[in-house]
């Protein structure tokens, strides 16, 4: 990696109450880097994402937002750190009774002393930014679904944020909507330099964006490749890698069936 990292993280162990998800895993993301979190359903993805963002801390390790240890800190020191991040969760978790715009507007309200004039004018830079500055004044109801994912990226890059998280953007989205979706996210990412950690299983998009991926499996309660995704797609010494980026149900080279079938894949 030759970007500078802006994240680090260090021997995390992740779960929840005593249910180990992933186990002792280190990894960083460069400094504008579009890095993804990718792997089937039930390897951990979402858990990972939700120590990164600081809603649950990790059982063991550290998370290293710009140097500082998302972990451990806290009051004043824990707020500087999330001031740094934006979060578009899965579902967008637009709120039903808010516009477009008063979404968006709403982290300016609460974290800044700007006047509502210039909440109101960044605002409506921001839902420039992702196409919908004429949809404003729609409702989350009133919009589709990718309109919906495109105003909660602008709602998490109110702030201005050095790192946007992602959690299953393309989640729900027909595939010509999910490609947009790619295109936009490949246009804020080099236009803003801004560093992107998404989270999907979607081959696609991951071809589509990603300049950097690590794998992640269930089995194995932790990182099996990690690489560019014409790299994963090479690799051919982990069958649940092959697997999964030749979507298909068994490695071409014979051998590797039985275990592709002792895991229970």
């Amino acid at each position: 990696m030759d970007a500078e990292p802006i994240i680090r993280v260090e021997n995390v162990t992740a779960g929840y109450d005593d249910l180990v998800v992933l186990e002792d895993i280190s990894f960083e993301v460069g400094r504008g880097e579009v890095f993804v979190i990718l792997g089937g359903s039930g390897c951990g993805k979402s858990t990972l994402l939700n120590h990164m963002i600081g809603l649950i801390p990790p059982m063991a390790g550290r998370i290293l937002i710009d140097g500082d240890d998302m972990v451990s800190a806290d009051g004043d020191d824990r707020h500087r750190i999330l001031k740094k991040i934006g979060v578009m969760f899965q579902t967008g978790a637009l709120f039903g009774s808010m516009t477009l715009h008063e979404n968006v507007r709403l982290g300016l309200e609460e974290f800044t002393d700007l006047p509502r004039e210039a909440a109101d004018l960044v605002t409506s830079m921001k839902l420039d930014m992702v196409g919908l500055r004429e949809f404003g004044h729609h409702m989350p109801s009133e919009v589709s679904g990718g309109m919906q994912k495109r105003a909660a990226i602008a709602r998490a890059m109110a702030l201005d944020p050095q790192i946007l998280f992602m959690d299953e953007p393309s989640a729900g989205l027909d595939p010509i909507t999910s490609a947009e979706l790619d295109d936009l996210v490949l246009s804020l990412a080099r236009s803003l330099n801004m560093t992107f950690v998404i989270v999907t299983h979607e081959l696609p998009s991951v071809n589509a964006v990603a300049d950097r991926v690590i794998m992640l499996t269930e089995q194995d309660k932790g990182i099996v490749a990690e690489g560019t995704p014409a790299d994963l797609e090479r690799q051919t010494d982990n069958p649940l890698v092959w697997q999964f980026f030749h979507r298909k149900a068994g490695h071409a080279a014979g051998k590797t069936q039985g275990t592709i079938g002792a895991t229970g894949q």
